[in-house]
């Protein structure tokens, strides 16, 4: 079974950048978006971005333009280059896995936007 683990969260300043990794373990179909939900302090989980492992990208209006998402199929990697942070960004990021939504999580990595 696929397991996923986030790496890169932290504090950041408002205007600032921050990047994730999420690496799968074991082998992730091809069939598989990979991809970013988050979640703040009461609120529901929320779509970020995902990318298909042709490389075909999605990402919530929220984050478009200073989100960039990539993945890196031979290290069953996908990352999240975030930049222009707002407080707003502040929540746990969760990367998730899955053909048609998303069948396997990772445990999630909180990032603060705060000066």
């Amino acid at each position: 079974q696929v397991q996923l683990v986030e790496s890169g969260g932290g504090l950041v300043q408002p205007g600032g950048s921050l990047g994730l990794s999420c690496a799968g373990s074991g082998s992730i179909s091809s069939r598989y978006a990979m991809g970013w939900y988050r979640q703040a302090p009461g609120k529901q989980r929320e779509f970020v971005a995902a990318i298909t492992s042709r490389g075909i990208t999605n990402y919530a209006d929220a984050v478009k333009g200073r989100f960039t998402i990539s993945r890196d199929n031979a290290k069953n990697t996908v990352y999240l280059q975030m930049n222009s942070l707002k407080p707003d960004d502040t929540a746990v990021y969760y990367c998730y896995a899955g053909v048609y939504s998303p069948t396997t999580w990772g445990q999630g990595t909180q990032v603060t936007v705060s000066s």
